[in-house]
């Protein structure tokens, strides 16, 4: 990790997070197709439209839209936040964790570039909404990891119902990520520490990619990928996003060893 000092500066101001918006014809987004278990919904035209927002926002990779398209995002919200579950906006779970936005779901799975037989590992399963996207990539392994005890269970109960048999979760501090399965091909880290977990680098395959908001609790971060290059991490610095915090005993302890961390 110390290939890093003196290459990565972290960036505290805030910059769009939404690519130019641009025209997209209908006929080009995916036909909806709900998830295993599921049946057709008084959502469906809600959920077209916003999988054309997003579209229009920027985001272009097939696969990923047509796994937005097939997730039913209602099945991962509350009861009494149903009315919103296709409104582009995240919204609260409970325990102090919300579901993220869709658009910023959609950007941060196509940042990953997952490829048929990679595995990913994600941190921060809260409902289980960002799994149930990633699984929908095809021929993935979805390694999950929820710190909140009742969220883990709820949301791995879930996405059992529904049938992602490839989505593997566990409850516990994913700042350890989950070293029994490592390598990873990617890692996406759905709450913001102030630095980059070398547990999680460490778990990184040559060439693997993580995408994770790194910034102060509470405030603006930035949205970082970091690609594993002959040994090193080559990093990239997307613009301000605003997530929960990361917590958990791993990154209070570490914050001193973040001096060459973003």
């Amino acid at each position: 990790m110390k290939a890093l000092v003196g290459f990565l500066v972290l960036s505290f101001l805030l910059f769009s997070c939404s690519p130019t918006s641009r025209e997209i014809p209908v006929a080009t987004l995916p036909v909806i197709t709900l998830a295993p278990g599921t049946e057709p919904d008084q959502y469906s035209a809600a959920r077209q439209l916003l999988l054309e927002e997003i579209e229009a926002e920027g985001v272009t990779d097939e696969q990923v839209l047509s796994a937005m398209a097939t997730v039913p995002r209602h099945k991962f919200v509350p009861p009494e936040y149903l009315d919103q579950a296709y409104e582009n906006h995240p919204l609260p779970i409970g325990y102090g964790q919300t579901i993220s936005q869709p658009y910023i779901v959609a950007w941060m799975t196509e940042l990953l570039e997952l490829q048929p037989g990679e595995k990913v590992l994600e941190i921060g399963t809260g409902s289980g909404y960002q799994a149930a996207v990633l699984a929908e990539l095809g021929d993935v392994e979805v390694y999950s990891i929820e710190i909140v005890p009742e969220l883990a269970e709820t949301a791995a109960a879930r996405l059992e119902e529904m049938g992602y048999s490839n989505v593997h979760t566990m409850q516990g501090d994913g700042y350890y990520g989950w070293p029994e399965y490592a390598p990873f091909d990617a890692i996406i880290v759905t709450a913001a520490p102030d630095h980059l977990p070398a547990p999680l680098a460490d778990q990184l395959t040559e060439h693997g990619r993580i995408v994770i908001p790194i910034g102060p609790p509470g405030w603006v971060q930035s949205l970082w990928k970091f690609v594993q290059q002959d040994g090193e991490l080559v990093a990239y610095n997307l613009g301000g996003v605003r997530f929960v915090p990361f917590t958990g005993s791993g990154v209070e302890l570490h914050q001193a060893d973040a001096t060459s961390m973003p």
